[in-house]
């Protein structure tokens, strides 16, 4: 875990207190004890979540959240002893991603913390991922979850097409059934891992042109499946 955190906190005991359980789970820590700090250090240096104290002796909370959002959607968590509504409402109005009160417990903190990290990095990959594959004449649109070969769609149930999806995301690798079965079907999941090749099967019989020698979905005998990119 590489992840760094920025505490904006005055009170020294609870930046520290805060500083040592994020660091007993493998987090990397700065802190800051005054608002100016903190807010010249978030817009310089990149951070994958904020702790932020509201009452701060020099500028608030409030005023470092609204500048920091102009600059940045780091994960943003605002602390105060205040549990008033108004300011929850100011605050996540404002930007900020969370609010939790004091006194709380470091290990609830920590909790939170993980929770915004692992949200925020499955947004950055979702946003980042293409919106469409194309391989040799397939073409998955990830968004409208439609399959066409040389331009002629194909019709695929969804079990079909997440299988065919995982394959063609993770190309020239040899999956065997049962991480396949695994990944696609989950591990709640109970069946057979035959149902694996009975999907490629059907799979192939609509993407490829000839079953008997296939140009997508290569069987790696007594391993199990690639997608030949």
């Amino acid at each position: 875990m590489n992840e760094k955190i920025l505490i904006i906190e005055d009170e020294i005991s609870i930046a520290e207190l805060e500083k040592d359980y994020l660091e007993i789970n493998g987090y990397k820590v700065q802190m800051e004890h005054t608002g100016t700090e903190g807010l010249n250090n978030a817009l310089i240096n990149k951070y994958d979540l904020i702790i932020l104290d509201i009452m701060l002796p020099d500028i608030n909370g409030f005023e470092i959240c609204k500048k920091v959002r102009e600059e940045s959607n780091v994960p943003l968590l605002m602390v105060s002893a205040r549990g008033e509504d108004i300011d929850k409402i100011r605050g996540l109005g404002l930007g900020a991603d969370d609010y939790i009160t004091k006194p709380f417990s470091p290990n609830e903190l920590v909790a939170r913390v993980k929770a915004h990290i692992s949200r925020y990095n499955r947004l950055v990959e979702e946003r980042n991922e293409p919106k469409e594959l194309s391989i040799r004449g397939l073409n998955i649109n990830l968004e409208a979850r439609r399959v066409t070969v040389n331009e002629k769609e194909i019709i695929l149930t969804t079990k079909e097409y997440d299988l065919l999806l995982f394959l063609a995301k993770n190309p020239d690798r040899v999956f065997s059934k049962d991480i396949l079965f695994d990944r696609v079907w989950g591990m709640d999941n109970y069946g057979d891992i035959a149902t694996v090749t009975v999907h490629i099967g059907k799979i192939r019989d609509k993407i490829e042109k000839d079953t008997s020698n296939p140009q997508y979905i290569e069987t790696i005998w007594g391993v199990g499946y690639r997608f030949k990119i």
